[in-house]
């Protein structure tokens, strides 16, 4: 079992020290995968039910020559550490008792969309 609660405060830590908006909502994807595309399915279906955003299972090839399938159950919420952990703790039992891989979280960096990157300096 991973340390959800480390990897959750060194994420968010190094989101906000790079800028990102504190007050924003974030798109959480919690990463899932299996060779089993019917155990994955079950899955889910599980978590759509939860109120998860599941996106379509895709096949991934590893870098071991091996396949899987994959997929992500996506919320918007804000970086709430405690609310973070507790839903990758929630997911990973989830998917341990479909027999499938919880692969962590992620998200995206939040900022002001108006901010122009201008690689052009004179």
């Amino acid at each position: 079992m991973e340390n959800w609660q480390e990897f959750t405060e060194d994420t968010i830590t190094a989101l906000l020290e790079d800028g990102s908006d504190p007050d924003a909502l974030y798109t959480i994807e919690h990463h899932f995968y299996d060779k089993d595309f019917a155990k994955l399915e079950k899955l889910a279906v599980e978590l759509f039910k939860l109120g998860y955003e599941v996106t379509d299972a895709e096949e991934v090839e590893f870098e071991d020559g091996s396949n899987a399938w994959v997929f992500d159950a996506i919320r918007e919420q804000s970086l709430d550490t405690d609310s973070i952990v507790a839903d990758a703790i929630k997911l990973e039992e989830l998917a341990k008792k479909h027999h499938v891989e919880y692969d962590g979280w992620g998200t995206y960096f939040e900022g002001d969309e108006d901010v122009d990157f201008d690689d052009d300096e004179e």
